[in-house]
């Protein structure tokens, strides 16, 4: 049996590829249902969980997969300011350029495919972090944390607010015109889902910047602190704890998860109180996965190596997802949106997830990067990336 763990003198850690690798998972799931329905892209069509589908996928996937990747986010930003000071490289310098990069890309990814992109708001984000970079591990948790805590006083205090307007109970309306002119659009041509995608652009990024950066920048400030204190890579120090992190994290997250869902799209107070509540328990039910994942890794070392090849191609699988699901959902291909079932819909992110994971395993086979992360590395490097050499694992 072959251990996938690193010791800490290389540059890749395979945990953290298995673990991104995963969370690619939680992110197809959850936001797959937005392009097998467009209409819930739009403001004015949403509405509580419609169906058991969508009620687990709300409380146990929308808003948990994101936090670890964008934890993740922080962590591999450590791992890349020690490979520019052992190449002598300028890492402020460097990470300008990748987040420049990752800006554009996002713009492209979010007009011509998915518009909750999430790598313009990271790129925008690595600024910041690049400029906090030095910043104590201790303080960065402290920051990450009152960042947290600020999100959930302000849905709390919008909650009590809420229950001061009387008209604020009552159920938002729904505009079915709207919703099937979305749907007529994301499935009438080539053309027609680019109008759509122009359209949505705008509003559903500023969505994601208002609603999701801040958890973001806390979880990009936690991953910092736990690369900088290596605990990816000093395994002893935390597999005893992984139990209790499980017990703790699901014992707490999967009830508010339920929560959660429950009060999604519910009118008056409930619904600022469910998103006020999963603030702070969708941190604990990311924990608990991870935890879990790790503890799997360790006794099946199998599962960390069919993971961590799309961890290391992490980009261009999670523009892969938006690819294939257009193709199956949009004008670009099939346009079977609104049409199937949301059991089917799930079924369908399982094959586009186990097909991506084939292709990274065989393009890494005889590629040292992915497609997007060769571009991406040849723009912060400012130099194409070295030749493969046999048996390397960077």
């Amino acid at each position: 049996m072959t251990d996938t763990r690193t010791p800490p003198t290389t540059a890749r850690v395979h945990e953290v590829d298995a673990l991104r690798g995963f969370a690619l998972a939680g992110i197809l799931v959850a936001n797959i249902g937005f392009l097998a329905d467009p209409a819930h892209t739009l403001e004015i069509a949403k509405s509580a969980p419609d169906g058991p589908v969508a009620f687990v996928v709300t409380a146990l996937f929308l808003t948990k997969f994101y936090v670890i990747f964008s934890f993740l986010f922080g962590y591999s930003f450590t791992l890349q300011m020690r490979a520019a000071d052992r190449e002598g490289a300028d890492v402020g310098a460097r990470t300008l350029r990748r987040c420049l990069a990752l800006i554009a890309l996002g713009v492209v990814h979010g007009l011509l495919f998915w518009v909750g992109d999430i790598l313009t708001l990271y790129g925008a984000l690595g600024l910041i972090l690049m400029a906090l970079r030095n910043i104590r591990p201790r303080t960065a948790v402290i920051t990450g944390s009152v960042i947290v805590a600020v999100l959930t006083v302000v849905w709390s205090l919008l909650a009590l607010l809420t229950t001061l307007d009387p008209a604020a109970s009552q159920a938002a309306v729904v505009d079915p015109a709207a919703g099937a002119r979305a749907l007529a659009l994301a499935t009438g041509g080539p053309l027609d889902f680019l109008r759509l995608q122009l359209e949505l652009y705008p509003t559903l990024a500023g969505s994601v910047w208002l609603f999701q950066g801040p958890t973001a920048m806390a979880m990009f400030l936690f991953g910092l602190a736990a690369g900088k204190s290596r605990l990816l890579e000093e395994p002893e120090r935390w597999s005893r704890l992984l139990p209790r992190v499980q017990w703790l994290g699901f014992g707490i997250g999967v009830p508010a998860g339920v929560f959660y869902a429950w009060t999604a799209g519910a009118p008056g107070a409930l619904e600022s109180a469910g998103i006020a509540l999963n603030t702070v328990t969708s941190l604990a039910l990311a924990a608990a996965y991870v935890a879990t994942l790790l503890r799997a890794v360790r006794r099946f070392p199998a599962v960390g190596r069919a993971l961590a090849p799309a961890g290391r191609a992490a980009a261009s699988n999670y523009i892969g997802q938006s690819v294939l699901a257009c193709l199956v959902f949009t004008g670009y291909g099939l346009a079977l949106a609104g049409s199937l079932p949301p059991i089917a819909v799930m079924g369908i992110a399982a094959a586009v997830y186990t097909l991506l994971l084939w292709l990274s395993a065989r393009w890494l086979r005889t590629h040292r990067h992915g497609p997007v992360e060769y571009v991406l590395r040849r723009v912060t490097n400012g130099a194409p990336p070295a030749p493969r050499t046999p048996g390397a694992t960077r």
